[in-house]
């Protein structure tokens, strides 16, 4: 008789229900609280081509330093002492690598989720961008993972499974993810035994069509042009629009959700991929593909500059070929060179402009570049599908 009458009450509460346990999972991993539920995607088709703004602003790589990540959405102008929206109507871009060399990367994702409903309710838009670094830890490649990212993942896969179990408390509520770990190795020869369960959660989340891959990961662009820019983590070349900067997004989108396998799609792998491109990035201007950039802006109807991150430009945000490309990765996290946060800022009618912690200035400098090393405890997952040659940044 009394598991009638919870059956009857789940019955009556399913959504309401589910979606406490799913703010309480959130609350519990991020501190922070979703009034909606999270796990619906507003917005499934993001669109690869967008009118300009009045105000663009783009952040570089934050690699898992939430305090530097704030730090920089701050000299932006985009959120309060607080952690709110503040950018009123103005639309953000942030370059991508939000994972690996730190150990705030859950609290980045959840948070710059939260900052996009709030930027939505003021008429404003935060975008996000998959780097390398996402579409490795999806692979499984996970040679840039520090110790303490291993522990946040690991502190998540419980408070996940916390939620899977009151979810399973009432007979209409059984999670589809309540397999967690299925398919995944119990133990990882060769490495450590205290970080087993971190390596098992990291990869339950991340690979593709894991929950922290399509929450997270699957809702970001992987191309994107807004205006007369266009962004990119790594670099686009003409084969790239050739082929289709929408289609990119879209394979990209569908494999995060498990909807393509376990290899990560063609124009997203290996050097001359979107995400791991370099050749608009190198430190002196001679050595930068000016005629292979220009030939890509020229295929892009309306694009006059290609903005991108993933190679650490040490003195700063900077732009070369003309300033066709802009490089915006300073490697502000302490996992990378600890360098200041700097914003790269469009305003219509007023050009470009880098804005730094004490002032603003016009981007019209060439500047040096080094790439960060590996910070994290240094290995491969174990069938975690094709890893990547070339590892730099």
């Amino acid at each position: 008789m009394e598991d009638s009458n919870s059956s009857s009450v789940c019955r009556d509460l399913p959504e309401k229900l589910s979606s406490f346990v799913d703010a309480f999972v959130d609350f519990s991993v991020s501190g922070l609280f979703f009034p909606q539920n999270p796990n619906p995607n507003p917005n499934p088709s993001p669109q690869t081509t967008i009118p300009p703004p009045r105000r663009l602003l783009a952040v570089g790589d934050l690699h898992g330093d939430l305090d530097k990540s704030r730090q920089a959405l701050c000299l932006a102008g985009l959120i309060d002492s607080s952690g709110s929206w503040t950018g009123g109507s103005a639309t953000a871009v942030q370059i991508g690598d939000v994972l690996d060399r730190g150990g705030d990367e859950l609290r980045i994702l959840y948070y710059l989720e939260k900052l996009k409903l709030q930027a939505s309710a003021s008429g404003g838009s935060l975008i996000t961008m998959n780097g390398n670094h996402e579409v490795m830890n999806a692979e499984g490649d996970f040679r840039y993972v520090t110790r303490s990212g291993l522990d946040e993942f690991r502190v998540w896969a419980e408070w996940f499974q916390i939620g899977n179990s009151m979810k399973s408390l009432c007979l209409g509520l059984q999670n589809p993810n309540s397999n967690l770990f299925k398919g995944i190795p119990t133990s990882f020869p060769g490495i450590k035994r205290e970080f087993h369960e971190g390596i098992r959660a990291r990869i339950a989340a991340l690979r593709p069509g894991g929950p922290i891959a399509t929450r997270f990961l699957s809702k970001n662009q992987t191309v994107v042009q807004i205006g007369d820019s266009v962004f990119v983590h790594g670099g686009i070349l003409s084969d790239h629009v050739v082929y289709g900067l929408d289609r990119i997004n879209v394979e990209v989108r569908e494999w995060m959700c498990g909807l393509r396998g376990g290899r990560s799609p063609g124009f997203a792998r290996g050097s001359d991929s979107v995400v791991w491109l370099r050749r608009y990035s190198e430190e002196k201007e001679r050595n930068c593909d000016c005629l292979g950039l220009e030939e890509a802006l020229r295929a892009i109807p309306g694009a006059k500059r290609m903005v991108m991150g993933h190679t650490i430009q040490e003195n700063g945000i900077n732009g070369v070929c003309g300033d066709r490309a802009i490089r915006i990765d300073v490697g502000m996290s302490k996992g990378c060179v600890d360098g200041v946060p700097e914003v790269l800022e469009i305003v219509e009618g007023s050009g470009v402009r880098v804005l730094k912690k004490k002032k603003n200035h016009v981007s019209s400098l060439k500047e040096e570049e080094r790439d960060g090393g590996g910070v994290g405890i240094g290995f491969l997952v174990p069938d975690g599908g094709p890893k990547q040659v070339e590892v730099k940044a």
